[in-house]
């Protein structure tokens, strides 16, 4: 007895477990059911909506086709053919969105998340078809609305061509005009505006006339493409005669420019002949007297009205130009000549300076100073030489300087042989070392009388 009463805390704890177990799964199956009905009645709403939009997409789609028909029986089946391609495409969007729509009335059951992604994408698709045939249709309208009052605007195109035909017949006689008193090449930019504008002209003409012609055959008849294209093309032959029209005015403008510049080139030659006689640098002298060689007959045989003024004005702007600039690179010449003359004597006086220091560094280290520090010595003492027999200040002035930086080497390599004082350096002491010196180039040779070979 006492052995079975021993497994009734075993069956109490199997059977509460059992029962703990029975009501968890029933309650996590009303709560799956109870969600699954709350995503169902939000679904409705999706459902609902989705609906709505299909309906209004087919009845856009219809409206769509029928204007189709429409626009080409008005505007012929090139300008409808925009509009169809959107319908067919609706179309097949739409065919999509009814096959999903089909699946959500069967009768076979599904569940919520399915019904609501079937639902979005019937939305997403009629949102497309119905986007893609009002643009279509937005187009076709605009046309419409461009007809409406084009027959009106045609006669008003038609006084406007008239009136800038006789425009261009009056600038033709206008350049037969000038033609007597001015080179072709004077003309050759107005004669090419005008005969642009009697074919810009003759391109708006041929475009009233079909217009005229459709009007004719069928009142009502779509011409706005036409008449915007007599439009522009009468904007730009106005444009065209605008230019031919102020031609003599820039001739005029031009003649006058020409003999300004001709005036100040005449007086620029004269400052330029003063400044060659007056240059110090023969090879800007030289420069000056070829460019005003160059220039001078540009001003021969102006006392006439020239027959282009336009190449006569850009001819004599250019003889300015470049005597601009010779007169620039001499006096950039002469000054250098000059700033090299006067440091010439500063220049000559330092290397004098530092060839005496240097001699007085070797003679302290006469019996120590090698071969290195006699040489550059040797070197500055030619280099002043040259500077002062030398008549090129630039040349001379190089060369003192030259000498002045070869007696700073000398100097220094006299100081550091007695520095060390030749052999007697201590035993380990560095004697590869030596003072910074100027790497001396290879030496010119010169003849008895003292010019270079």
């Amino acid at each position: 007895m006492p052995d079975a009463l021993g497994w009734l805390p075993s069956l109490v704890v199997f059977g509460a477990t059992a029962i703990a177990l029975a009501a968890g799964i029933v309650g996590l199956r009303r709560l799956g059911a109870r969600r699954e009905a709350r995503d169902a009645r939000a679904v409705v709403a999706i459902e609902t909506d989705a609906k709505a939009r299909l309906v209004r997409a087919d009845e856009a789609v219809r409206d769509a086709a029928d204007e189709v028909r429409f626009a080409e029986a008005q505007f012929g089946p090139e300008a409808a053919r925009a509009l169809a391609g959107s319908v067919d495409r609706a179309r097949g969007w739409l065919r999509e969105a009814f096959l999903l729509q089909q699946r959500l009335d069967d009768a076979e059951p599904d569940t919520a998340a399915e019904r609501r992604s079937w639902s979005e994408r019937i939305a997403s698709l009629c949102e497309s078809a119905e986007r893609a045939v009002a643009e279509a249709s937005a187009s076709v309208s605009s046309r419409r609305a461009a007809e409406r009052g084009a027959a009106e605007d045609a006669p008003a195109l038609r006084e406007r061509a008239d009136r800038l035909r006789a425009r261009a017949t009056d600038a033709a006689s206008m350049l037969d005009r000038l033609a007597t008193r001015f080179d072709a090449s004077a003309l050759a930019g107005a004669g090419g505006a005008l005969r642009r504008a009697v074919h810009d002209l003759d391109s708006a003409h041929s475009a009233l006339a079909e217009a005229e012609r459709r009007l004719g055959e069928r009142p009502g008849a779509p011409i706005a493409d036409l008449l915007g294209r007599a439009e522009h093309a009468l904007g730009r032959a106005d444009a065209e005669l605008a230019s031919v029209e102020h031609v003599e005015l820039d001739l005029a403008r031009a003649d006058d420019d020409a003999s300004a510049e001709a005036a100040r080139l005449d007086a620029e030659l004269v400052d330029a002949r003063r400044e060659r006689d007056a240059a110090v640098d023969p090879d800007a002298a030289s420069v000056l007297a070829a460019a005003i060689g160059e220039l001078s007959p540009v001003l021969v045989g102006r006392g006439g009205r020239s027959v282009n003024p336009f190449a006569d004005r850009d001819r004599l702007r250019a003889a300015r130009d470049r005597l601009e600039v010779a007169r620039a690179g001499a006096r950039r010449a002469d000054d250098r000549l000059a700033g090299a003359r006067g440091a010439l004597p500063g220049a000559i006086a330092i290397a004098e300076s530092q060839i005496r220091v240097a001699g007085l560094a070797l003679e302290r280290a006469r019996s120590f100073a090698g071969a290195d520090a006699r040489t550059r010595l040797a070197e500055a003492e030619r280099q002043l030489g040259i500077a002062r027999r030398e008549s090129d200040p630039v040349a001379a002035l190089d060369a003192a300087r030259r000498a002045a930086a070869r007696a700073t080497d000398a100097e220094a390599l006299a100081h550091f042989a007695a520095l060390h004082r030749g052999g007697d350096a201590p035993r380990g002491a560095r004697t590869d070392y030596l003072p910074p010196v100027t790497r001396m180039s290879a030496p010119e040779v010169y003849d008895a009388s003292g010019e270079s070979r």
